[in-house]
This record gives C-alpha cells, structure tokens and sequence, in this order.
C-alpha cells in the first residue's frame, strides 16, 4: 500500500494506492477531521495514560519514626561521603516530604552527632579531602572556603584543609594555567584583552591577584620559579 498526495503545493487529496490500484481519495480537511475525532475519542495518547495508570498505582509513602529516620540516615552516609550539616540538612528534608508520625519531635541533631561519634561522619576528614581535590584541579584557597562553607563545615573541622590549601597554593596555581594553556603554557603571547579574561579566570577559580599576575604575565615557555 502508498500514498500519494496531489501534485499541488497545498495538496488537497490524499490517495491510497494497493497494488497499483488507486482504493481511496480523502480530501485533506476531511483527514484532518478524522483525525481530531479520533483524538477526541481516545482522549489522551498512550504515554499520558500510562503515566495516569502508574501515578494511580503509586502509593504515597507512610510518615517516618524515629526508626525509619535513623534508617534513611544510614543509607545517606553509607551513599555519600557527607557532614553533619548536610545529613541534618537531608534529614529535615525528608521529615518535611512525608511528615512525622510520632508526638516526639524527630532527633536529627542527636542522630548526626551520634553517626559522628561512631564514624560514620567526619567533617575533617571531608574537608581535607576536598582541599586536595580542588588543589588538584587547580582551584584555590578562596574554592576551598565556598566548598567547606557550603558543607556546613565548622572552624576546627576546617582548620587542617586550610592549611593545605595555603601550602598547595603555588601548585594549584600552576596547575590551573596548564590546563587553561595561560600565560607560560599559552601557544602565542596573549593581548591585552585575553591576558585580562585569563586574570579574571583565574580569580574566579579562587586564586589570590598577586599570584595569579605571576603566571599570566609571563610569556610562553617562560615558567615563574616557585616561590614558596
């Protein structure tokens, strides 16, 4: 079986070819009605219906308790190399979605400082981590302190990833420029328009000015030497 429209440009008539024999000739506006009928009649396409059946199937979660929150707690931290910040933060969240069934206020506080006590957390060990993967991928010391403070990471937990971001500072900076093909590892010396949008670049990445001027004035080839 084809089809062939007619030979005008606002085709008026559809035909229907079997086996070479001309079967049926629908005019395009009747085609058009047949087809909104059709559309009307069935109401909604397959996708939405199935959609529709599996909404109707779906059957909404039951409040939490005490236990089932100290549940959702341990498969967040065996998931997620977290805080305590961000547990309390998911926690709350989940309270929030399908409510509380006890007349007991849920423990969030005392069920992240206990996963703190026990292991399952440890804002340090989070925090040094991060500094060396964002020293790695040549962000620096100002990074670090959005990341920490975005983890809701304390003073002391922070205390030791700070030092490393300071003592890492040169690397991370050189690091940087490398991968951005800045300054020394440019192809061609920069003008004066590109050597601005690599300074500014470079602070974005959180990188002091001072030195983020030591590697973008340089000129290709010509590597600063480190200076601490």
């Amino acid at each position: 079986m084809s089809f062939k429209c007619s030979p005008s440009r606002a085709w008026r008539f559809l035909v229907i070819y079997s086996r070479g024999h001309a079967i049926c000739a629908l005019e395009n506006s009747l085609i058009g009605h047949l087809a909104d009928e059709a559309r009307s009649k069935s109401g909604s396409t397959m996708a939405q219906r199935w959609r529709m059946t599996g909404q109707a199937r779906k059957k909404p979660r039951p409040p939490l308790d005490a236990e089932s929150l100290e549940q959702l707690a341990l498969f967040y931290v065996g998931r997620y190399a977290t805080t305590r910040a961000k547990l309390r933060g998911y926690l709350n969240r989940k309270v929030r979605e399908r409510g509380w069934a006890e007349d007991r206020q849920p423990v969030i506080e005392e069920l992240a400082e206990k996963f703190a006590e026990l292991g399952y957390i440890d804002d340090a060990t989070f925090a040094n981590s991060r500094a060396a993967s964002l020293g790695r991928r040549g962000y620096g010391e100002r990074r670090l302190e959005q990341a920490l403070y975005a983890a809701g990471i304390e003073e002391s937990d922070g205390a030791e990833a700070r030092r490393m971001a300071a003592d890492q500072a040169w690397d991370s900076a050189l690091a940087f420029v490398r991968k951005r093909r800045f300054g020394p590892f440019a192809p061609e010396p920069l003008d004066q328009d590109r050597r601005r949008k690599a300074l500014a670049a470079m602070i974005r990445a959180g990188h002091p000015y001072e030195l983020a001027r030591k590697f973008i004035d340089k000129e290709p080839g010509d590597v600063p030497e480190r200076e601490y």
